[in-house]
Order: structure tokens, then C-alpha cells, then sequence
């Protein structure tokens, strides 16, 4: 009899719910759930709630196999530092960091993916693509032939990368924006939704709009 993987999330909101869903998709099980915010709610029905590194101590310490565990950060929105910082302490306490890859999504076999990486139902990783690591690739998300994208790096529903677009680590291109080709972004950039970016974009700025521009600095970057 095969056993089941029995995994642990980090974030305990609407984005534990699509992983959860996924998880048990590929025949897993979520066993526990942590996050920072202590009036946080359990985001999944009969899945313990803990809170902080100390509540990952206290766990960690009562499983006599962690490493038998997998984790992954359920944290979207732009806080891709974030979901590479919880990996690390999941690596730390003994817990395996894994990425998560929806059946429906096609990811070409000349892409890579890295560690902690999720690509949700429809996704598209074309030829040559790379994808860092703790990136998501949301529902119907693409990232195009040779796209280049650093850690941290979340694509919202429906956004698109053309060829050859390199993304620096924790940027957020929101739902239904478009990245036309051989552009880079720089990191720690907020791309609107619906925005349509057609020249080059520095690091930590906001931009909207067709054609999108600046609309201010993204003073919610961390140094």
C-alpha cells in the first residue's frame, strides 16, 4: 500500500483552499497549517492552526520523522519574499520544500522549474523557459518561450509573458496584464491588472495602464 504525502502550508486563507484542493488532486493530504497572524482563522476544515516560527517549533518537535513532511508557502498576492523566507525555515526544520504542478498545466519538458514553485490549472512554462524558485504561476497564467523569471515571482489569473521576457525576484504581474516580448521587468515591480507593458520596467515601481506607466514607488518593498 503506497503512502499517502502528507503536506504543510504556510498561510491559512483562500490560497491554502487552491493548494489544498491540488494537494488532494495528486492524492496528498494537508496535516497542518501556520501562519504569522495570530487572528487568523483554519482555512481548511479539521487542519490544525499554528502560529509562527514558535508554532512550527513546537510541531516540528512532536513529529518524529519531519523530513517525511513537505511544505509550501500558500501566501500569493506580492509577497514572494515572503514565500522564499518560509521555505527556508521549513528547510530548517527538517521539513521537504516542494513544488506543486496542477495536472491541467503544461510546463514543456525543456522548462525548469524551481523549488517551491506552484503552476495552478492551466498554466502555461513553454520551451526554454526557467522559473525560480517560491514563484506561482496562477490559473491560466503563461510564461511564454525562454522567459526568464527570478525567486518569488507571481503571475496572477490569465497574465501573460511573451517570449523571451525576464522578470526579476518578486515581482506581481496582475491578473489579465501582458508582457510583450524580449522586455525585462525589474524586481520588487507591481504590474497592474488588464496593464499592457511594452518597454522595459526598473525595479521597485508600480505600473498601470495600456501602455502601462509608473504610478508611483512600491514603498511596500523590503530593503
Amino acid at each position: 500500500m503506497l503512502e499517502i504525502t502528507r503536506y504543510v502550508l504556510w498561510g491559512s486563507a483562500g490560497h491554502a483552499k487552491v493548494l489544498a484542493s491540488l494537494i488532494n488532486l495528486r492524492g496528498g493530504i494537508v496535516v497542518a497549517l501556520f501562519d504569522n497572524d495570530p487572528q487568523a482563522e483554519p482555512a481548511l476544515s479539521g487542519v490544525p492552526l499554528y502560529f509562527g516560527l514558535e508554532g512550527l517549533k513546537r510541531w516540528a518537535d512532536d513529529q518524529a520523522t519531519p523530513h517525511s513532511f513537505r511544505g509550501i508557502a500558500a501566501i500569493g498576492g506580492a509577497r514572494g519574499r515572503e514565500r522564499v523566507v518560509i521555505h527556508q525555515h521549513f528547510r530548517d526544520h527538517g521539513i521537504q520544500v516542494t513544488s506543486l504542478i496542477h495536472p491541467s498545466a503544461s510546463v514543456c519538458g525543456t522548462a525548469s522549474i524551481g523549488h517551491g514553485t506552484q503552476v495552478l490549472a492551466h498554466a502555461l512554462v513553454a520551451a526554454d523557459a526557467c522559473v525560480g524558485e517560491a514563484c506561482i504561476l496562477n490559473h491560466r497564467a503563461a510564461a511564454d518561450h525562454e522567459c526568464v523569471l527570478g525567486n518569488g515571482v507571481h503571475l496572477a489569473p490569465a497574465s501573460t509573458l511573451c517570449g523571451c521576457v525576464e522578470v526579476g525576484d518578486n515581482v506581481l504581474v496582475g491578473a489579465g496584464a501582458v508582457v510583450l516580448p524580449r522586455l525585462v521587468i525589474g524586481k520588487d515591480t507591481i504590474i497592474g491588472a488588464g496593464a499592457v507593458v511594452t518597454r522595459n520596467i526598473p525595479e521597485g515601481v508600480v505600473v498601470a495602464g495600456n501602455p502601462a506607466r509608473m504610478v508611483r514607488i512600491n514603498v511596500s518593498k523590503s530593503p
